[in-house]
């Protein structure tokens, strides 16, 4: 699980399955469309190479892992090496590093995921049944403590896996081998294997716990769990997984803050399967009569959150039409102090969010709420990351660009969990989140040329794997 949503799990009898001989199919490659390049603020060209700095001086280099977060990389995060791969594409774009070096460094990582043990040892392995553990050791890639296998997490990183394949498509032997080993790791994945007893993908699976009780059903993230199930050549789930995963949209279908929307209260929620989809003109079944897309949706979700921080409801400081964005990420800790005459509770990590039912806000703000949201609403998006700069840069803004969080509100002399307190600034994070910093990056590069969009609209997988989903109209009806 990508947010630690990990409930209490319930022990179940599993029939062991064996992975077919992967099928390799030729990679197909047609002109792509020419995009017009945004020119950028020169800040949003900065803070792109400073981020892709992150990936490319902090990955291991034997193994091409990724830390969960910098400077304290306890672990290696599976869904930042999915970012990570996506990041090494666009330096090459963009001309930080070569063609050849990206390639390396791809190869690298995709040949250590290949090669990386696969069983139900509970310390000895990587994974299980094609999914990866959500963490695992930063230099043997073997299960990191108790963490759980997770399907989103391994989405994640298929996502980047197959971008990879898409963009590699030359002929030269080591991107050959690139798009062998991504289809590899992708047929491998063993999709129908988290479904149990009902017809939703279960979040998590752990060798002493088996399945916990939670599965992927509603509106957030997983949006691109189901897509990658659905168009997997070699283990797809039956069509009826994508009903029952639009179920209970309903439930999350309203106004909020003057943006009627499919809400979800964090916005890596509205952000991460866009990474990777363009869902500009695309609809299924859900969305089609709302008469909008789930590009647009993201876009009212992150109105809604600007309209939330300028309402400011809550009284917290800094808040306002250029200091906004809510979503899961560092905090100082788990304590309730005094503010403006009440006890408030703020916290360490967690997914903060504003939603219809449910509000999490202790006044800290993450940069990456609103940095990944540039290509959705940039006309309110880029004069918010460039006020952040401006006001807090200074404490927030180093060597690999925006730190994970601020908080102007926490003035108070106690010990923190994360981070540090700045006098007369507030509380602010000391480390980057990988996962953070791959949305970051991946967004900026959307909006500037569309270059993962443009790959994974060739991608034969993506696309039945939506087809199925039954999104129609828009790119899907091109060849």
């Amino acid at each position: 699980m990508t947010r630690g949503l990990l409930a209490a799990c319930v022990i179940v009898l599993l029939a062991s399955c064996k992975a077919p001989t992967p099928r390799l199919e030729p990679v197909i490659v047609r002109a792509a469309p020419v995009i017009p390049v945004k020119r950028l603020d020169p800040l949003f060209e900065d803070l792109e190479e400073r981020t892709f700095n992150f990936f490319w001086d902090t990955a291991e280099p034997g193994t091409g892992l990724v830390p969960d977060r910098w400077p304290k990389p306890p672990f290696s995060s599976i869904a930042a090496i999915g970012f990570a791969l996506n990041a090494y594409a666009i330096g090459a774009d963009r001309g930080y590093v070569t063609r050849a070096e990206a390639r390396a460094r791809v190869l690298t990582t995709l040949r250590f995921l290949d090669q990386a043990p696969q069983g139900n040892d509970p310390s000895e392995t990587s994974g299980y049944q094609g999914f990866f553990y959500h963490f695992v050791n930063f230099t043997t890639g073997k299960r990191y403590g108790n963490s759980e296998l997770s399907t989103v997490d391994t989405a994640l990183l298929m996502a980047g896996v197959l971008f990879m394949r898409g963009y590699f498509d030359g002929d030269h032997p080591e991107e050959i081998e690139i798009r062998k080993l991504a289809e590899s790791l992708y047929q491998r994945v063993n999709w129908p294997w988290a479904i149990e007893h009902a017809i939703d993908i279960r979040m998590a699976w752990s060798p002493e716990g088996q399945f916990g009780s939670h599965d992927w059903r509603g509106y957030n993230e997983a949006m691109l769990v189901y897509v990658l199930a659905l168009g997997s050549p070699s283990f797809p789930v039956a069509t009826r997984t994508w009903d029952a995963w639009t179920s209970d949209y309903y439930l999350a279908w309203g106004t909020l803050e003057g943006q009627t929307h499919l809400t979800f209260g964090p916005l890596f929620g509205h952000q991460f399967s866009a990474v990777w989809i363009d869902y500009r003109g695309i609809k299924d079944e859900f969305i089609w009569p709302q008469g909008i897309d789930y590009f647009e949706n993201s876009r009212r979700a992150t109105l809604a959150q600007r309209a939330y921080a300028i309402r400011n409801p809550l009284d917290w400081k800094g808040y306002g039409p250029n200091i906004w964005g809510i979503s899961a990420c560092d905090g100082p800790g788990y304590m309730a102090l005094p503010y403006l005459g009440q006890t408030r509770q703020f916290y360490s990590y967690v997914a903060r969010g504003v939603g219809l039912t449910e509000v999490i806000d202790d006044g800290t703000i993450a940069p990456t709420a609103a940095i990944a949201s540039l290509p959705f609403a940039p006309e309110v998006v880029e004069p918010a990351v460039r006020a952040m700069h401006d006001k807090y840069g200074r404490h927030i803004y180093g060597k690999y660009g925006f730190v994970d969080a601020f908080n102007p509100s926490f003035d108070y002399d106690v010990p923190v969990q994360h981070g540090k307190r700045v006098r007369g600034v507030g509380w602010v994070a000391t480390d980057y989140l990988g996962i953070d910093q791959g949305a970051i990056i991946s967004m900026i590069e959307n909006h500037r040329s569309e270059l993962i969009w443009t790959v994974m609209k060739r991608d034969p997988y993506v696309r039945r794997g939506l087809q199925r989903a039954g999104f129609e109209g828009g790119w899907l009806t091109q060849p």
